[in-house]
């Protein structure tokens, strides 16, 4: 099987916060979310997405385990590899968003957690699985924060605010739900499978990615097109070349100007 991959940091000199990894029938997406507060950690959020993908994919080769059982070992694995040394009980603990692909005799299993999302492409119709409840947190402080121009104090301010208010929301019901410290969150993936023989090809996408949908450069058939004719780099390109028309976020209002993005294609699986 040949799969294609992408990542690309949303800053020069700036380590990604997205992780990835492929393994035969597996596909591991992790966007580790943007720490704009103390965390109660001595480890950053990539290390924090870099050890969680590896208890993942570890886990993820017993096809008896169900995907968010393995998302549940892992968040528990990863929380005790620096439960001595971190507060995780700190609302601002390292956190990321997951996105998996999986196959079995006769179909591929999904699962989402968090802002990556997976865009499949089959016989019956595309269909893409994204979780939008970290989005519908803190709506009037997101409101604000978009007033502002990317870099501006008062945007740095609002945003604070707006991490305040996500906080507030993690992990909790009626707010949203992500790979942190307390591995209860695995149960409110949003998971599913796809029959084999329908499908034409697969996606395994960050945010930073999904701008060019989010953006409206690209529907999600033509997301896809782009993904099959020219491969994931290009699409990368497609946002970055967005980003830097509009840098400070005037006819695209968000947090900062790129963010990291992370795009992982699996062509007739």
């Amino acid at each position: 099987m040949r799969i294609l991959t992408a990542t690309e940091s949303g800053k020069v000199g700036v380590p990604s916060e997205d992780w990835s990894a492929v393994a035969t029938g597996l596909v591991v997406v992790l966007d580790g979310a943007t720490a704009r507060t103390e965390t109660g950690c001595i480890h950053g959020v990539a290390w924090y997405a870099r050890h969680l993908g590896a208890f993942i994919v570890e886990m993820a080769d017993n096809r008896d385990i169900p995907l968010a059982s393995v998302l549940r070992a892992a968040i528990t694995e990863t929380a005790r590899a620096h439960l001595h040394t971190c507060d995780l009980t700190h609302p601002g603990t390292p956190a990321a968003a997951v996105g998996i692909l999986r196959d079995t005799a006769d179909h591929w299993e999904y699962l989402v957690l968090g802002d990556v999302s997976i865009a499949i492409a089959a016989t019956t119709g595309e269909k893409v699985i994204s979780d939008e409840r970290v989005g519908a947190t803190a709506p009037a402080e997101r409101a604000e924060a978009d007033r502002y121009p990317i870099g501006s104090p008062e945007k740095q301010a609002a945003l604070l605010r707006m991490k305040h208010g996500e906080l507030a929301a993690r992990n909790r019901e009626g707010g949203y739900w992500i790979a942190a410290a307390d591995s209860a969150a695995a149960d409110h993936a949003i998971t599913g499978t796809a029959p084999k023989p329908e499908i034409k090809a697969m996606s395994v996408l960050t945010d930073g990615a999904v701008r060019a949908v989010e953006f409206g450069l690209l529907d999600w058939t033509q997301l896809l097109a782009v993904l099959h004719d020219e491969g994931p780099g290009e699409l990368l390109r497609i946002v970055r070349d967005a980003e830097e028309s509009d840098p400070l976020g005037v006819r695209w209002p968000r947090n900062k100007k790129s963010d990291d993005a992370t795009a992982v294609y699996v062509p007739s699986p």
